[in-house]
C-alpha cells in the first residue's frame, strides 16, 4: 500500500528526489564543461543517499564540516574527503583513525603553529597527514591572504615534513552571498580564484608542491569565470537550492527540493490567520530573504502535494513550535481547515535541514518513496 506525506507526522523534512537529481546533474555537467572537478559539499545534504546523486558523474571526493560526517560518510565507503574547517590539534585523534582506515581525510589550515603541530603529530605516529593552506579571498573569515607572509610561513612549516604533506590551497568566497547581480558574483568569483591561484604561485615559487587549487560556493561555482589554474570547485546548497538562493539567481523557486511539511493546528477569522506547528526550531529563524524583492517572511507555503496555493502566503511570525501565516484574503482560510497539511519552502536550507534526523523522499506530489537518514551533530569519533 502506498504511504503518503499525510501518514507522516510533522513537522518532518521532504525531499523531492527529482529535483534532487536535477539540482546535482545539472551542476555536475556545468562544472564538466569548464574542465574543472566537482567536490559537493555535504555540509547541508548530510546523507549518503544524496551523496550518490551529487558524486554521479564526478571522480573527486567530497567536502565535508564536521568530522562526525568525515566519519559518517567513511562508513559508507567514500574515502576522499576535504574537512574544510581549520583543524586544530585536539582533533587530530579522529582524522588519524580516519587515515588508518585508508580514507584521504585532508585537513585545512591558516596557522604556522597548527601546520607544525600536524607535521610533528603526523611523524611521531609515522603518518601523513594531507594539508591545504586555506586563503582568505575577501569573506575575512578564515585563512591567510594570498599577498601575506602569513601564507609562506604556513608553508615553511610544512615544508619537508615528515607527518604531514602539502597538497595545495582551498578557498571559499563566502561574500558572493552578498551580492545582488550576476555580474556582482562572477566579478567576486573571479578575485576567489585568483587569490587562489596567486597564493599556489607563490608557494610553488618558493620550492614547495601545490597541485591542488580549489575555490567555491554555489554561486561563484555557476557565475564565477574560468581562471586557469583552479583545479577543483566546491559548492553544496545548489543540491537543494532555498529562497535566498532564488534571490540571487542561483536557482529558480521552482528548483528547490526540500521543504517542511506542517500542520494547521489553529485557524483564526479576526485576523485572518492559520497557525501551524512548525516555528523557529522546525524552519529556522532565518530571515535572509528581508530587504530582498520577494521578503518570504520565514518560508512560503504550499499545498501538502507542493503546488503554489491561488495567493502568495508566507510564515510571518515564528514562537518555538509555532508558525503564524497571515491570509491576504479571507476567503483563502477554507482552502486551510485545521489538521490540513501544508509545505513550507525555507529561506536557508542548511539551517531549516540542521534540526531533522532524516528525509521523508518523494517525487513530485505527495507519494512517500522513501526515508533517507542524516547525520547530524558533532559528537564523538564514531566506529
Amino acid at each position: 500500500m502506498s504511504m503518503h506525506l499525510r501518514d507522516v507526522a510533522t513537522p518532518a523534512l521532504v525531499l523531492d528526489r527529482d529535483l534532487l537529481a536535477r539540482n546535482t546533474a545539472r551542476m555536475t555537467d556545468h562544472v564538466a564543461a569548464r574542465g574543472l572537478r566537482l567536490r559537493p559539499h555535504m555540509k547541508t545534504a548530510k546523507s549518503i543517499d544524496v551523496a550518490r546523486y551529487a558524486l554521479a558523474g564526478n571522480f573527486g571526493g567530497i567536502t565535508v564540516s564536521t568530522l562526525t560526517e568525515a566519519e559518517y560518510f567513511a562508513g559508507h565507503g567514500i574515502t576522499d574527503m576535504l574537512y574544510a574547517v581549520s583543524i586544530v590539534p585536539d582533533k587530530l585523534d579522529r582524522v588519524a583513525a580516519l587515515l588508518r582506515r585508508g580514507v584521504t581525510a585532508t585537513v585545512i589550515v591558516d596557522s604556522p603553529g597548527v601546520a607544525a603541530a600536524i607535521a610533528a603529530y603526523g611523524a611521531a605516529r609515522g603518518m601523513i597527514f594531507p594539508v591545504m593552506i586555506e586563503i582568505d579571498v575577501g569573506e575575512a573569515r578564515g585563512g591567510v591572504h594570498p599577498e601575506s607572509k602569513a601564507l609562506m610561513d604556513v608553508g615553511e612549516a610544512l615544508r619537508g615534513a615528515d607527518g604531514a604533506r602539502l597538497c595545495g590551497v582551498m578557498a571559499h568566497a563566502g561574500q558572493s552571498y552578498a551580492a545582488r547581480s550576476i555580474a556582482g558574483v562572477a566579478a567576486i568569483g573571479a578575485d576567489e580564484a585568483r587569490g587562489a591561484v596567486l597564493a599556489a604561485h607563490r608557494l610553488r615559487g618558493a620550492g614547495l608542491e601545490c597541485p591542488e587549487v580549489s575555490v567555491g560556493s554555489t554561486p561563484t561555482a555557476l557565475h564565477g569565470p574560468v581562471c586557469d589554474g583552479v583545479t577543483e570547485i566546491r559548492c553544496g546548497v545548489y543540491m537543494f537550492g532555498d529562497l535566498f538562493q532564488a534571490q540571487i539567481a542561483s536557482c529558480a523557486i521552482e528548483d528547490l527540493a526540500v521543504s517542511v511539511l506542517a500542520t494547521v493546528i489553529g485557524h483564526r477569522r479576526d485576523p485572518n490567520r492559520i497557525v501551524i506547528d512548525a516555528g523557529a526550531l522546525a524552519l529556522s529563524k532565518d530571515r535572509s530573504t528581508a530587504g530582498m524583492p520577494l521578503d518570504a517572511g520565514f518560508g512560503l507555503v504550499l499545498h501538502e502535494t507542493g503546488e503554489a496555493p491561488r495567493a502568495l502566503l508566507r510564515v510571518d511570525r515564528v514562537f518555538q513550535e509555532h508558525g503564524v501565516v497571515e491570509m491576504p484574503d479571507p476567503d483563502l482560510l477554507a482552502a486551510f481547515p485545521i489538521g490540513t497539511r501544508v509545505r513550507v519552502l525555507p529561506n536557508h536550507v542548511c539551517m531549516t535541514a540542521a534540526m531533522y534526523d532524516r528525509y521523508h523522499v518523494v517525487a513530485g506530489g505527495d507519494v512517500l518513496l522513501d526515508t533517507w537518514d542524516r547525520c547530524n551533530g558533532w559528537g564523538t569519533p564514531a566506529g
